[in-house]
C-alpha cells in the first residue's frame, strides 16, 4: 500500500530533478521566458510529465489530470514569485500525499 506513495513522491523527485532539464526550467518562466519559445508550452510539458508519472503510478487518469492542473498551477505561482521554492516543493508534496489518499479510498 506504502509503496505507492513512495513512488508518487519518487515520480515527483523525477520529474523536477531528474526530468527537467535547463532548457525546460527555463523555458516554462512565463516571466523571464526564452526568446522564440512559448512559455505556456514548456510549462505544460512539465506539467504533463508530471500527470504521466502519477498515471503510471496509480493508473488513474483521474489524478494524473489533477497533477496535470495543479502541478501547472503551482509552478506558474512560483515563476511569478508568489510562493518561493520550499512552499512550490511542499504544495507538491501535499499534492501527493492527496492523491495517495485519493487512490488508497477510491475516491
Amino acid at each position: 500500500m506504502f509503496n505507492v506513495l513512495w513512488w508518487l513522491l519518487a515520480g515527483h523527485f523525477f520529474g523536477d530533478y531528474v526530468f527537467q532539464n535547463d532548457f525546460l526550467a527555463r523555458s516554462k518562466n512565463h516571466k523571464n521566458p526564452l526568446p522564440g519559445i512559448p512559455w505556456f508550452w514548456s510549462l505544460l510539458a512539465h506539467s504533463v510529465v508530471h500527470g504521466s508519472l502519477v498515471l503510471l503510478v496509480t493508473g488513474s487518469l483521474r489524478l494524473a489530470s489533477y497533477e496535470t492542473i495543479t502541478h501547472l498551477v503551482i509552478d506558474f505561482h512560483k515563476s511569478n514569485e508568489d510562493i518561493g521554492f520550499h512552499t512550490d516543493q511542499a504544495l507538491h508534496i501535499f499534492c501527493k500525499l492527496i492523491w495517495f489518499v485519493m487512490n488508497m479510498f477510491d475516491l
